[in-house]
């Protein structure tokens, strides 16, 4: 007997990257920032005291709100904080599509998002990224034609790296008929000579929706604490009536606000991730990997065709060696593993282990 809902049932869910905890391991498949989280955070944590935890939250995490809005240039009431950014997906989901109504995003992108919309009852709609990973043209009326209520655009894009403009976000959110969320999970890696800042779009438009988290930039995965930022008439309804009561909990919101107070600190492991990342982009394309450019702490890189086996065999021989790397069984990735920016002595032991498999 089983009392699951029939969409429910019919789902295989979300499969998350693998987390070894074996000792010497070169982990380099879940994209976690490879440094500590800055001494500000880590003094923040110490200083939390028992009547604090004895209390509940507050319950919309006004301060860090505050702080957050600050550091934007918008409003406290543009701002929503959410327990990792995933919950920010199922809160859009929840607030914004009606059941059955369709779900878009473009293919291939964040293994999540279909997920998420099965559990809702919603039919995802997929667009086929170009061959170089950038959005068609006619992206935007595709969704339209739909029916699409919401469109999850990922931007650095994952699993490629690619960036996509605020002149193509802005077009896409001012043809869409329904909300635009552009996730923003890897944005603080982006190299600050693109200038890319798509808050704007947050005064300019009132359907779009974008997500931060502190997973990644801030080497706050463990904590699971995310945020939105869009047009108040957005946020409102989800803090007041779809979220959680009391989503994010007193060490969460005090540490999430110590992070972005001390955003100058955590910089300076975006400039070395940055740096790392055009180091092992460039020794990869001399093995003759086809390695995109990326603006993310990954890149996506496609084996040699002389390699037998090819990306799967990698992947499975690195696993051997206590290096894991990600590899996912889908069309158009199936030829690529996705790799994490690492430490310089971590990046190191990966290209060594690959230049013994490819003979380089």
């Amino acid at each position: 007997m089983t009392y699951e809902r029939k969409n429910i049932a019919a789902t295989s869910g979300y499969v998350p990257g693998e987390q070894p905890d074996a000792p010497g391991v070169v982990k380099l498949n879940t994209n976690e920032n490879p440094y500590p989280p800055t001494d500000e955070v880590m003094n923040a944590l110490r200083a939390i005291d028992s009547e604090a935890l004895r209390k509940y939250p507050n319950p919309t995490a006004e301060p860090f709100r505050k702080t957050a809005a600050q550091l934007h240039g918008l409003d406290p009431s543009n701002v929503i904080a959410t327990n990792g950014g995933d919950e920010l997906l199922r809160l859009a989901i929840t607030t914004f599509v009606e059941p059955g109504a369709a779900i878009g995003t473009a293919e291939p992108s964040y293994s999540l998002y279909p997920v998420l919309a099965e559990v809702h009852d919603s039919p995802i709609h997929r667009v086929p990224l170009n061959d170089d990973w950038s959005l068609p043209d006619d992206f935007a009326t595709r969704m339209n034609d739909a029916g699409a209520q919401l469109t999850f655009v990922v931007n650095p894009h994952a699993p490629s790296g690619s960036l996509r403009n605020v002149d193509v976000l802005a077009a896409i959110a001012g043809q869409l008929d329904g909300v635009l969320l552009i996730d923003e999970a890897y944005v603080d890696f982006v190299d600050p000579a693109r200038q890319y800042d798509a808050t704007t779009l947050v005064r300019e438009r009132d359907n779009v929706l974008i997500l931060r988290t502190l997973s990644k930039g801030y080497s706050l995965a463990g904590l699971r604490f995310g945020y939105g930022l869009g047009a108040a008439s957005l946020i409102g309804p989800m803090l007041t009536k779809t979220r959680d009561s009391y989503n994010t909990d007193v060490v969460a919101q005090t540490l999430a606000t110590a992070a972005l107070s001390s955003r100058s600190e955590a910089a300076k492991t975006w400039t070395a991730v940055r740096n790392e990342r055009d180091r092992l982009s460039t020794a990869l394309r001399e093995m003759g990997m086809n390695v995109p450019d990326s603006q993310s702490n990954f890149v996506l890189a496609a084996a040699p065709e002389t390699l037998a086996g090819g990306a799967r065999a990698i992947y499975e021989s690195l696993k051997t060696q206590n290096i894991f790397v990600r590899y996912f069984d889908r069309d158009r990735l199936r030829d690529r593993l996705r790799i994490t920016i690492g430490t310089p002595e971590q990046n190191n032991a990966l290209l060594d282990a690959l230049r013994e498999l490819t003979n380089h």
